[in-house]
């Protein structure tokens, strides 16, 4: 049986922390930042946590 790849496109979007939580970046955070406002941007700097529903299918695409 061949080995499984894992998805580079994945690997680079998602973070797994060493508890095994995976953590995503926000949208809509790379450009037209003048008409957003301070806060929304600072929020989006931030990582957030995988939601459950995805967690299974981003798991077996890291392999």
């Amino acid at each position: 049986m061949a080995k499984v790849k894992t998805q580079k496109s994945v690997s680079k979007r998602i973070k797994i922390t060493s508890s095994g939580k995976l953590l995503r970046g926000h949208s809509y955070a790379s450009h037209l930042k003048t008409k957003k406002s301070k806060s929304r941007i600072r929020r989006q700097k931030e990582l957030v946590t995988l939601i459950p529903g995805d967690k299974k299918r981003v798991k077996k695409l890291l392999a």
